[in-house]
């Protein structure tokens, strides 16, 4: 595809003097621009849909959700997939981040790595790819090679594939189950795919990740309550989140959150349903790790 056909190549009227513009102007005119990202993700969001139901029915067979991508694109996935780890208290294996050139490419550009169409394959080999994973391509201008070469070995074993692009008629949607292209039309700063775009794809990870786990028992109401504890921070949020949950004071989640061995979910249920620690594991297992099921049971 010709770079010059690319919305997020193409230059932005609105801020075609952008180098003469005083603070305050470049801050207005940049906040217009981020406030036409949500809009943009409004419009895809069908699109969205039948990729978080994948993920779903990949979490429920123990398999992963696999992101995939170079730049930007590929650091927004791996960012996505180590919030999963303390938020929902998952294994770093259930949601993965690759990014093409490895983890030095985090901080520092590796140069032609993008650009290695099979570099992704053995990336995903190096996972050990099953048919029973959901692999998503992320990459802004819908072209990127690594991206496309990860999709194409993804699809050939039968895994589940998703990509996401900022650009319509991307490349990459011909190597996907299930595309999704959202338009957030031209950058800030021209070509600068990290502003609208990043935006963008942090959106709607966001959503892939988030309402996947809600819908695997990972949330009660709306509280995080399989949050992982790694600091004390989250130490005094676990005991607020049993008390939100269940309306006691704090003594009382304090006291059951020590007997259920630091598990907020198992805290909650024990206050809800009046049961030991054990009973409480019995019921969560019987309900598949669903708080509200195990007030039926």
């Amino acid at each position: 595809m010709d770079l010059a056909k690319l919305t997020t190549e193409r230059r932005n009227e609105a801020t075609l003097h952008l180098d003469e513009m005083s603070i305050q102007e470049a801050l207005q005119k940049m906040n217009l621009e981020d406030q036409k990202v949500a809009l943009a993700v409004q419009k895809v969001l069908p699109q969205i849909e039948p990729v978080i139901k994948a993920v779903i029915t990949a979490f429920k067979n123990k398999a992963r959700l696999i992101y995939l991508g170079a730049g930007t694109s590929g650091r927004l996935g791996v960012l996505d997939a180590a919030e999963c780890v303390p938020t929902f208290g998952v294994p770093a294996s259930q949601v993965v981040g690759l990014i093409a050139g490895g983890k030095k490419a985090m901080t520092l550009a590796v140069e032609g790595a993008e650009d290695d169409r099979g570099l992704a394959k053995n990336d995903l080999k190096a996972l050990d790819l099953t048919a029973d994973d959901v692999v998503v391509g992320i990459a802004a201008s819908g072209r990127t090679p690594y991206v496309i070469g990860g999709l194409e070995y993804a699809q050939s074993i039968g895994a589940k594939t998703a990509s996401l692009a900022c650009n319509l008629d991307a490349e990459i949607s011909e190597y996907a189950d299930f595309p999704i292209e959202v338009d957030c039309g031209p950058e800030f700063l021209t070509g600068s795919t990290r502003l609208k775009a990043g935006t963008a794809q942090k959106l709607i990870l966001n959503m892939i990740s988030t309402i996947s786990m809600i819908k695997i028992g990972k949330v009660y109401n709306n509280l995080m309550v399989d949050v992982r504890l790694t600091n004390e921070k989250l130490v005094e949020r676990s005991k607020r989140i049993i008390m939100q949950a269940t309306d006691c004071n704090y003594e009382l989640a304090e006291q059951k959150f020590a007997e259920a061995g630091q598990n907020v979910k198992l805290a909650i249920v024990m206050i809800l349903t009046n049961c030991s620690a054990k009973a409480g594991l019995e019921k969560l297992q019987q309900a598949d790790g669903f708080v509200k099921d195990t007030l039926d049971n």
